[in-house]
Order: structure tokens, then sequence, then C-alpha cells
């Protein structure tokens, strides 16, 4: 006999499905819900906890991956594209793209042709970082053990850009947070390709207090998806930038110090410097009248 969590996960596993067949028509959530006989408030909350997103957001995901395919394999014009994906216009394509690419439908095609990215690397207590911006912002700052693997992996990522070894005042803004206040990395610009799931993530990050941690689950919770841990660990380990989104204030629900993209001693002095500098400031604080 079928228990109601064996019902539900069916009728999610129906929605997914009807989306994913039928994303061409851009089903509306009413649309979705009516397919599995639930009312459109009650199926919006349900496929939320079950799926770690929203209807809406997957159709987005949906879309835009046949959209990528359409201009990456295919070499369709923005229109053709917008129209084949079930968008009404190249305007609609154009949101899509930057909402969760961080690049224009036409800069993807051209592989980043449109974009010209300047990097450099400087010294920090922590090691050799790499900072990259474009007009828009810095889109990575990273720790590095080899220079020319960095740079590899940059041009991997954006294929067909102009790049450039060259500083700029957006990355010397970005390397300024590790010798002042942090509560000014949110003064940072950033120019970022995520998913909405992942920003609101990289987003949560930016609460957390210089010289406190959180866990995953803490993550979790504030994102409104206190099921999403497991998503939370991932998001937070496709984070591109580094100390500016505090990564490394994320642990494990143990306290101990979970894996960190740049290696878990970096995270622990990291830590450790942080919570010195914070008690350095304090007690500087606490003899101002003497």
């Amino acid at each position: 006999m079928k228990t109601q969590n064996d019902i539900d996960f069916e009728r999610i596993a129906g929605a997914i499905a009807f989306i994913r067949d039928n994303f061409k028509r851009q089903p509306t959530l009413e649309q979705a819900a009516a397919h599995v006989h639930l009312s459109p408030a009650h199926f919006q909350r349900m496929f939320i906890a079950w799926a770690g997103t929203s209807p809406k957001k997957l159709l987005q995901y949906v879309s835009l991956g046949y959209a990528k395919h359409l201009l990456r394999d295919k070499q369709a014009g923005l229109l053709d594209a917008a129209l084949e994906t079930g968008l009404s216009g190249t305007n609609r394509l154009h949101d899509l793209f930057v909402n969760i690419e961080g690049m224009t439908p036409a800069e993807y095609r051209d592989g980043g042709a449109a974009l010209e990215i300047r990097y450099s690397f400087a010294p920090s207590q922590f090691g050799t970082l790499m900072v990259a911006s474009t007009d828009r912002g810095i889109c990575r700052l990273v720790f590095v053990d080899k220079q020319e693997k960095a740079v590899a992996d940059l041009k991997k990522e954006f294929a067909r850009a102009k790049f450039i070894e060259q500083s700029d005042s957006r990355q010397l803004n970005a390397l300024s947070i590790f010798t002042r206040d942090w509560e000014e990395a949110r003064d940072v610009q950033l120019h970022l390709r995520a998913t909405p799931f992942q920003l609101r993530v990289w987003e949560a990050l930016l609460t957390i207090p210089s010289g406190s941690v959180a866990t995953y689950g803490d993550i979790a919770r504030s994102i409104g998806q206190p099921s999403a841990a497991r998503a939370v660990g991932t998001a937070v380990g496709d984070n591109p930038i580094a100390f500016v989104i505090p990564c490394h204030r994320v642990i494990k629900s143990s306290g101990l110090l979970s894996g960190y993209r740049w290696g878990v001693q970096r995270k622990s002095a990291i830590l450790i410097w942080e919570a010195c500098s914070l008690n350095a400031t304090g007690e500087m604080e606490g003899h101002a009248g003497y």
C-alpha cells in the first residue's frame, strides 16, 4: 500500500516530467498543478519542499538549457532560439540568460567573445590570489598555487573572451577587503554567472559576520529551504569569489571544518585570523578610555 510520502513523490516526479516535456509551451503554475491534481498554492509549496526550487525556476533552467544547445550546437540566431524555446521574443531570452548565466545570449553564443577580461596576481595573508574583472565587476577571485593553471582555468570558462594581464580599480577595491572592514565587502561590484539558487546561498553567506561561522543547515534555513543542506553545500563549493563571499565561514553541524575549495588548512587559517582580528579590535575599544 502506498504511503502519502510515495504519493507526493510520484506527483512531484510527474510534475517535473510534465515541465520538461512541455517547456516549449511555457506552461503556467496552474497548468502544472492541474496535471498532478493539486491546487496551485499547495503544488508550489510541495514542489519547493521536494525539489529545492520552484516550478517556475525549473522551467527557466530547462528552457535555458535548450536555448544554450540551440545557440552553441546549432548556431541558431537569437530570435530563432527564443521562439524555438517557447519564449515570446529576444527580450525574454535576454532576461533569461542575464538572470541565470550573468551574460547575454550573444555573449554565450560567442563564448564570451564580446567580453574583455583583465586579470592580475596579488599576495595576501593566505597565499597568492588571482583576481579577474570585466566592465561589470569582479568575475573571479581565487587562491592559486600555480599561476599558469589559474589562467588556463579562466580561459576555459570564457573560451573566446579577450584576456589582458592588467590590474584595474575594481580589482584593487576587491583586494583591499583584506586590509579593511569586511562589512564593506558589499561595496565590491561582482559579475557572477550563477543560478538563482546559488545567488541566494552566496547572498546568505554575506550575512555571516566576520569571526562567526554557520552550518550548511543554518544557510538552508536562512533561505527558506531547510531540507536543502546538501544543495547548499554544492553552491558553497561553487563560489568563485574567495573571502569576499565568505564560504570559509561555513562548517559542518558537528562543528568540524568541512572541505574548502582552496584547502582546509587555508580555511582554518582565515577563521583564526578573523577571530584574532576581532578580539584585537575589541581589546583596543575596551581600552579606549584609559
